[in-house]
C-alpha cells in the first residue's frame, strides 16, 4: 500500500470513466480522480502526487498540495466544529480533524491555531494536536548560541511569542527584543540567543551585535533585507525619495542609518546603504 499522507512518484496505469490509475514498481496502484487530471496526462507517463484518505476513508490521489505533512508543525484555520472534534483547512478537499482529547484550547470556526500533524498508526489517518509541547524536542538539543535558524511563530503569551525552531524545538521570543510585528502562523528567520539549563530556548530575530537597537534602526533594516541587502538611498537623497523608500523622515533615516553605521552593521554612500557581510 502507498504511504498515506506523502508525496509519491507515480506513472499511469489505465484511464477510466472515474480518473487514471496510477501504480509504482511494487504493484501498489491508487486513484487519481478525474478532477485532479492535468490537461494531457497519458498512459505511461509519470506525475508526483499527495496520497490521503478520502471522506469515505478510501486511499486517494491528488495533485492539490496540502499546507503541513506528518510531522510537521503549522498554524491552520478551523474551518467547522463537529462532535467529532474541530476540522482544520490544510488546501486539500478534505479537512484535517484534531479530536477532542488532541485539544487544549476552545477551538472557533474561523480560529487560526498552532498544530502538530501525525498520521494516526491506528485508523492511518491524518489528524493533527493542539498538544504541541508533547510533540517538541527537550532533551537532546542540537544547537548553538547564535546560529541562525528557522522560526514558526506561535501563540503569545504574558512574557512574549512561543516560537517553533527548526520545526524540532520549543523557544521564546521576548516581547522587549521584537521590533516588527509579528503575526501566529508568520514563517521567518531567528537566532538562539540562550540555552538554558532546564531545557528552554530563548530566541532573537537578530543575530548577535544588534544589541540596544531601537525602533527606526529596525525598520531601517527590514527595508534594507527587503532589497536584497542594498538600499538605493543615502544621505544626500532627498527627503521625498528616502520617505517614498524607507517610510520615514529624512532625520530618523539618518539617525537610523547612524546608529547602523556605529554598529558595524552597514555601509553608508551618499546614495546607498549596504548591510555588512
Amino acid at each position: 500500500m502507498l504511504e498515506v499522507g506523502q508525496y509519491h512518484n507515480l506513472t499511469v496505469l489505465r484511464d477510466t470513466s472515474v480518473g487514471m490509475f496510477l501504480g509504482d514498481l511494487k504493484g501498489n496502484e491508487i486513484l487519481l480522480p478525474l478532477k485532479y487530471i492535468p490537461k494531457g496526462l497519458a498512459i505511461d507517463d509519470s506525475i508526483e502526487v499527495f496520497v490521503y484518505k478520502d471522506s469515505e476513508d478510501r486511499p486517494i490521489a491528488t495533485t492539490l498540495k496540502p499546507l503541513v505533512l506528518p510531522g510537521e508543525f503549522a498554524v491552520l484555520m478551523v474551518n467547522d466544529v463537529s462532535s467529532f472534534g474541530a476540522f482544520l483547512e490544510m488546501g486539500l478537499e478534505k479537512e484535517l480533524l484534531v479530536p477532542y482529547k488532541e485539544q487544549n484550547q476552545n477551538l472557533t470556526r474561523g480560529k487560526k491555531v498552532l498544530v502538530y500533524v501525525y498520521l494516526d498508526e491506528l485508523t492511518n489517518r491524518l489528524v493533527a494536536s493542539c498538544k504541541t509541547n508533547k510533540f517538541v524536542e527537550r532533551d537532546d538539543i542540537a544547537l548553538e548560541v547564535n546560529e541562525e535558524v528557522s522560526l514558526l511563530i506561535g501563540p503569545r503569551t504574558d512574557m512574549g511569542t512561543n516560537v517553533i525552531i527548526n520545526n524540532t524545538y520549543a523557544g521564546l521570543l521576548y516581547d522587549n527584543e521584537v521590533f516588527k510585528r509579528l503575526h501566529l502562523g508568520d514563517k521567518t528567520t531567528g537566532f538562539i540567543h540562550k540555552l538554558r539549563e532546564d531545557g528552554k530556548i530563548d530566541v532573537r530575530l537578530q543575530p548577535a551585535g544588534f544589541e540596544n537597537i531601537d525602533a527606526f534602526e529596525q525598520q531601517l533594516l527590514d527595508v534594507i533585507n527587503k532589497h536584497d541587502g542594498t538600499l538605493p538611498i543615502g544621505d544626500k537623497s532627498p527627503p521625498e525619495k528616502i520617505y517614498a523608500i524607507a517610510a520615514m523622515s529624512k532625520k530618523n533615516f539618518k539617525k537610523a542609518a547612524g546608529g547602523l553605521y556605529r554598529k558595524k552593521l552597514i555601509t553608508i554612500s551618499p546614495q546607498a546603504l549596504e548591510l555588512v557581510k
